[in-house]
């Protein structure tokens, strides 16, 4: 048993260097003004009036929480189908689309969004496949469709794996017992199938909002740096400006509506096994 509780030294060693520290480090910028010599800090709440007085870095945060939330629903909305498609299959073809979805996400992240770039633009292969129906050209970079298109691509894996794992794990009797009590197929799926599968639905809208709320290089890059979000604005600030006092409190401002996104995540969850253990 000692034994055990030696290997997890390590494990806490590299928390506290590679995410405590820097957390704190935040912290302590977010709070504070002025240089970044430690001797010349003093508590201040300047940072994060600065941020709640300007209207231009609280449009930022509203178009990216939108952002946000319209990429989540339309991950749900195309990955439930998939998901339920694939759990639905035999046990060998599920294995093949599972890998095909995650092959993806192999490759670099940046990689794959970059290559969207060469896809939208007015000249790129999908305006040219329009164009074999006499359609177009399209204008699609620089725009909220190529922002939300490469933000549902990086994403959307997350979501059916998770939808998927709820699915395949769920009992199937169930489904017999439906049908052996007069249910259809839909009010099986309403009754049964959708409740078992909604805790694979939070953890996956969990994984996909909370990289979209605060991602930056997918704007950059799709939106031609005129589409800025708040993961842009956080970037700018410590690469750009080198005020890591402001960066650092709107990277708290966006950690707390994070976490208060996970806890109402969490109480709406109704795993019929957590309701039982509450009970």
């Amino acid at each position: 048993m000692r034994q055990f509780r030696n290997m997890i030294y390590p494990y806490a060693a590299w928390t506290a260097v590679m995410i405590v520290l820097p957390m704190l480090m935040i912290l302590l910028y977010a709070f504070t003004k002025a240089g970044n010599d430690v001797t010349t800090f003093r508590f201040t709440l300047e940072n994060f009036a600065r941020f709640f007085q300007d209207a231009v870095f609280l449009d930022v945060l509203k178009r990216s929480l939108v952002i946000a939330v319209v990429t989540t629903i339309v991950c749900v909305l195309l990955g439930y189908p998939i998901a339920y498609v694939i759990a639905s299959g035999p046990e060998k073809s599920r294995v093949f689309w599972i890998l095909m979805i995650t092959l993806p996400t192999w490759i670099n992240m940046l990689v794959r969004t970059y290559a969207w770039v060469g896809i939208l633009q007015d000249d790129g292969l999908l305006n040219r496949i329009f164009a074999l129906f006499g359609l177009g050209p399209f204008h699609m970079m620089y725009t909220t469709f190529a922002v939300v298109l490469g933000m549902v691509y990086n994403f959307i894996p997350f979501m059916i794996l998770q939808i998927h794992t709820s699915l395949a794990k769920m009992d199937k009797s169930l489904l017999e017992a439906a049908s052996d009590l007069g249910a259809n197929r839909v009010q099986s799926f309403l009754r049964v199938t959708l409740p078992l599968s909604l805790p694979g639905v939070l953890s996956g809208i969990t994984l996909v909002f909370l990289p979209a709320v605060s991602s930056f290089f997918i704007p950059k890059l799709l939106g031609g740096g005129q589409y800025v979000l708040i993961g842009n604005v956080i970037e700018t600030q410590f690469l750009t400006s080198g005020d890591w006092n402001f960066g650092s409190a709107i990277s708290l401002i966006m950690a707390v509506i994070i976490m208060v996104s996970m806890y109402l995540t969490r109480k709406v969850d109704t795993d019929p096994a957590a309701n039982g253990r509450r009970e």
